[in-house]
């Protein structure tokens, strides 16, 4: 096994590793910026090393900085979460030139399944539907506009690198269109570096359904789905698993259809294949070469740590799991906490945390990095823990989340907690009638 892990991330991902870690007996080693010096992950650690500002550019993104602590602690391997470079096939590709193994998939596949057109492609041509569209991408306006007359309005565009709702516009008509398709190249350049952009079918009332995936040289298994279309802005608010609306012979069709791509494509690593759902129809959306926010959701219902089986993947180029060994039970949900003011269109919240209370009891988590006395800065993202809870089913789930919502007492910052609170005993939730567009078209707080 490794002896000495290096964590290129920062927050609740960066302790989640750690403690994994620990229970593997390997040594860790905390990067952090000037202003998370007295961060829980910089605590926990065995080793802690400065690697530049506040600034992401400066810090988490600095590749120079982040091989100069491997070079100074002689770190063997590098797991860098999710966010930040996780997906960088260029990071990935220096610390193989170098030696040092990357906890996660081959910078080879980072890059082709990080191409929303070329993970398209391949998915197409190992069996999984895709959305009707662009074969590749477009520059051409006219091209574009005939495109979307074929396939009819209203139409998504989509930056081919993008991620996180980035350089993605929804054209309901045509007169639209050619601003709409404008400003997407634009963002697509600014966030990404590059403009290149796609055309797709765009769903009126889809889910958000996702596969968990471990793979190793022997074998890949899936650890079931996740649904997540509880989402504002195209960004997840609250996860669960098993999903409410998928039966037994769509579960089946779909973990054969997606264990076959990710065998045939020689993926390593944990991974999360992602489809639109609706009619009882399911088409892919993208693959993430990363660990996941919401793995903890999977965790809870089928007993397995993926963040120890990424590791072990790492390190032997095999996974120990086979797929008689994955048997889920009960219901978990996870709700995201973010330092916003819901009431205030999501408004930022930071500041030093006062008194900080988190729930506890049976079948309760909290994956986090907060305490009494810490200051919750406006330079990173602003989740700053998860809750999750795991039910005999659905409901008990619900129950469970809501009585641990309750006793979350966090003094300080605004947090979104209430926002969870009228989320989860809504109508439609409780009885799992929504989908992604939800909370953007229904005002429910």
């Amino acid at each position: 096994m490794f002896k000495k892990i290096l964590i290129a991330n920062r927050g609740e991902i960066a302790v989640r590793i750690i403690r994994a870690c620990k229970e593997w007996g390997i040594a860790t080693v905390a990067v952090h910026s000037d202003v998370d010096r007295d961060s829980m992950h910089v605590r926990l650690a065995d080793e802690s090393v400065c690697i530049g500002s506040h600034q992401p550019a400066n810090s988490y993104l600095n590749v120079p900085a982040l091989m100069s602590a491997i070079e100074l602690t002689k770190a063997e391997a590098v797991h860098p979460g999710y966010g930040f470079l996780s997906e960088n096939a260029n990071f990935a590709k220096v610390l193989e030139e170098n030696n040092i193994k990357f906890i996660g998939a081959s910078s080879k596949l980072i890059k082709m399944m990080g191409d929303k057109i070329q993970a398209k492609k391949i998915a197409k041509e190992h069996g999984l539907p895709v959305i009707e569209g662009s074969e590749g991408g477009i520059t051409n306006i006219k091209e574009a506009k005939e495109l979307c007359k074929k396939i009819g309005f209203p139409v998504l565009i989509k930056a081919s690198a993008g991620g996180g709702g980035k350089g993605m516009k929804i054209v309901h008509k045509e007169e639209e269109f050619e601003t709409l398709f404008s400003t997407a190249k634009s963002e697509a350049q600014k966030y990404f570096g590059n403009d290149e952009i796609y055309i797709e079918k765009f769903f009126q009332n889809p889910r958000h359904i996702e596969v968990q995936v471990l793979s190793g040289k022997n074998r890949t298994v899936h650890l079931h789905e996740r649904d997540c279309s509880v989402q504002r802005r195209h960004q997840k608010l609250i996860e669960e698993t098993p999903s409410p609306v998928l039966t037994d012979e769509i579960r089946k069709d779909l973990f054969e259809r997606t264990v076959n791509m990710v065998s045939k494509i020689g993926y390593e690593g944990a991974g999360t294949v992602e489809f639109i759902y609706e009619d009882g129809k399911f088409y892919f959306l993208e693959m993430n070469t990363r660990v996941q926010v919401e793995h903890p959701v999977t965790e809870m219902v089928t007993g397995i740590d993926i963040i120890k089986e990424q590791i072990w993947i790492a390190f032997t180029g095999e996974t120990a799991l086979k797929q008689s060994d994955i048997n889920p039970r009960g219901h978990a949900i996870e709700c995201r906490i973010n330092a916003e003011d819901a009431s205030k269109n999501f408004q930022p919240s930071p500041g030093t945390i006062g008194m900080c209370h988190q729930p506890s009891g049976f079948r309760t988590r909290v994956d986090g990095a907060i305490f009494q006395g810490y200051k919750v800065t406006p330079f990173y993202d602003s989740m700053i823990c998860k809750v999750i809870t795991h039910g005999r089913n659905r409901t008990e789930a619900i129950q469970r989340m809501n009585r641990s919502l309750d006793e979350f007492v966090i003094e300080g910052i605004t947090t979104t907690i209430p926002l969870h609170k009228i989320l989860l005993n809504h109508k439609k939730f409780i009885e799992s009638d929504f989908n992604v567009s939800w909370l953007d078209n229904e005002k429910v707080f």
